[in-house]
């Protein structure tokens, strides 16, 4: 992974400076709130209903055990031992104090982590797929490019006002698990006829209160390409988005106004210019950063495979798990392993500080050090020999961290929603723990297969709701909270939005109407390996609308 240069310990050391000063003059009383909130929004603090909130950057969610291990203290030394691990694939602190937060900054700082760019009008957080490096499916490792993009952006004077906050995503194969078609920007990497690298480019994605699918502007960008068309893309962004209206101030609004031929034209006229700059990526540079990312040399373990068999026969617990959280490796001999962020129950996204220094240990012991962070809260260790994996269950299990359900409906990606956040409508936190509840039996869950609910406690979206295949998105009304359903969405490489089932179930009836949806599309599926996605897209909202609604989904 990227370690920091002599200039990267600079610039974090001397942000860390003047922000402690800003907190100083804060307390002081020297300075107001409001004069001092864009200060600390530049370096991830929030103002939540309860209490300030730290957001620390995990650049595309690769983490070390060090690093780790540091987060679990901070954890541990400043909040209330625990961490929120979100669809940014970053940490969320909900509980420091605001006289504490150079001293975090400072401790991040030390392990070459800060918390600059997760919030405000600039390029957030990069994120790619976490099993890059890895999966067996990949073309190339993204994280290099999503390394470029990050050392271009971060605190880039031209970027770092833009109309409206700003998100990238990379992916490195056919099966996209970065979500990137709802991104202001994806970049999907690929290889040509000629067997070079370069990138498929879709613009302005996006979810919140106006959700579009990107639109693809460039089947393939040559590799060397890449800064001068972001840069490209950004200019004409900069030039033209909106800044009378916060709510028509992302680029898909852009997109969608200009239209997407016109669009494409003024960015390719943009990139004309720039083409010949120095912009161009050179191959030293590229190659020095993609050496950080080196694949690790993985001895071969051919006894696992046996070690694997022997284990599931002895005990189904472990068999489920391999079977639901254990994804192909590129080497044979080694799997993906997806650490369960959402026991039964439990808050999805969220780990103890025991929990993180046990992610630690395994890392560092069975996983070439090497930690992921998933859009879908969850925690992966990338490289486990199969020969390893009982190991590493058992150690997961003592952790409360082996629920074999990735994937499965209680699986759930939900936002903090009404219990933290200043912004949101209703509560995220209870629905996901009462639906986990309901579905908690492994049996099933993996009869019912492959199924993503997401919930938002609001508008902005933060729990992706609109690509769940079951959404489920928190709103006010006449002061009291409601949830309406979307169906049919996907963050995939086949993306769609839900459609919008019909009108909001009161909070006690969430469960129920899941539950309604769900034993509909177990009555019409046509085989049982048919998911709800593809049932859903097979038979339309109709059936589900009757089950939910009778008579009057009819009349509607």
């Amino acid at each position: 992974m990227y370690r920091y240069d002599e200039f990267d310990h600079d610039f974090v050391g001397q942000r860390v400076a003047q922000y402690r000063d800003q907190v100083e003059r804060r307390l002081s009383g020297e300075i107001t709130e409001d004069a001092f909130k864009p200060l600390r929004l530049m370096n991830g603090v929030y103002l939540q209903l309860h209490a300030y909130m730290l957001r620390v950057a995990i650049p595309y969610g690769t983490l070390n055990g060090r690093q780790m291990r540091r987060l679990a203290r901070i954890a541990r030394d400043y909040d209330k031992g625990y961490g929120h691990f979100t669809t940014r694939q970053n940490i969320q602190y909900n509980w420091p104090k605001l006289s504490d937060t150079p001293a975090i900054l400072e401790e991040l700082a030390e392990v070459e982590m800060h918390a600059i760019q997760t919030s405000g009008n600039c390029i957030r957080n990069v994120s790619a797929d976490h099993f890059s490096g890895a999966a067996a499916d990949e073309v190339a490792d993204p994280r290099p490019y999503a390394e470029i993009l990050r050392q271009w952006s971060s605190n880039h004077p031209e970027y770092s006002f833009l109309p409206r906050k700003f998100k990238i995503a990379v992916t490195g194969a056919e099966r996209d698990r970065a979500a990137i078609q709802v991104h202001d920007i994806g970049l999907h990497l690929k290889r040509n006829e000629a067997g070079e690298l370069g990138f498929a480019v879709y613009v302005g994605g996006g979810q919140g209160r106006t959700p579009m699918i990107a639109k693809k502007i460039r089947d393939f960008l040559p590799e060397a390409d890449l800064l001068s068309y972001t840069t490209a893309i950004m200019r004409v962004y900069n030039l033209y988005g909106r800044r009378d209206n916060k709510y028509k101030a992302r680029i898909k609004i852009l997109v969608h106004e200009t239209g997407e031929a016109e669009f494409t034209r003024q960015v390719e006229a943009e990139w004309e210019k720039l083409r010949s700059s120095n912009l161009k990526l050179p191959d030293a540079d590229l190659a020095a950063i993609t050496a950080y990312f080196a694949p690790p040399e993985l001895q071969d373990r051919a006894e696992g495979w046996q070690t694997v068999a022997t284990g599931k026969k002895a005990d189904d617990g472990f068999a489920a798990w391999v079977r639901q959280n254990v994804t192909p490796h590129r080497h044979p001999d080694y799997g993906v392993v997806t650490i369960s962020l959402k026991p039964i129950g439990g808050v999805p996204g969220d780990a103890t500080d025991v929990q993180m220094e046990a992610v630690a240990d395994l890392a560092e012991r069975y996983s070439q050090d090497e930690i992921r962070v998933s859009h879908e809260q969850n925690l992966v260790l990338p490289h486990v020999a199969l020969a390893d994996l009982e190991k590493v269950y058992r150690a997961l299990l003592e952790q409360d961290l082996a629920t074999a359900n990735a994937g499965l409906i209680t699986d759930i990606i939900a936002c903090p929603g009404l219990d933290y956040c200043a912004l949101a409508n209703a509560r995220s936190i209870p629905v996901a723990q009462e639906i986990s509840n309901r579905f908690g039996s492994l049996e099933r869950q993996r009869e019912i297969g492959d199924l993503k609910i997401k919930i938002s406690g609001c508008i902005n979206a933060c729990g992706h709701h609109h690509v769940g295949h079951i959404g489920l998105l928190g709103v006010e009304k006449k002061g009291a909270e409601l949830y309406q359903i979307t169906l049919g969405g996907s963050g995939d490489e086949n993306t769609s939005i839900g459609q919008i089932i019909g009108r909001g179930f009161e909070p006690e009836k969430v469960t129920d109407a899941v539950e309604t949806i769900v034993d509909t599309y177990l009555g019409l599926r046509q085989t049982p390996d048919e998911t709800f996605l593809e049932a859903y897209r097979r038979v339309g909202p109709s059936p589900f609308k009757e089950a939910l609604y009778g008579e009057a989904s009819k009349a509607a």
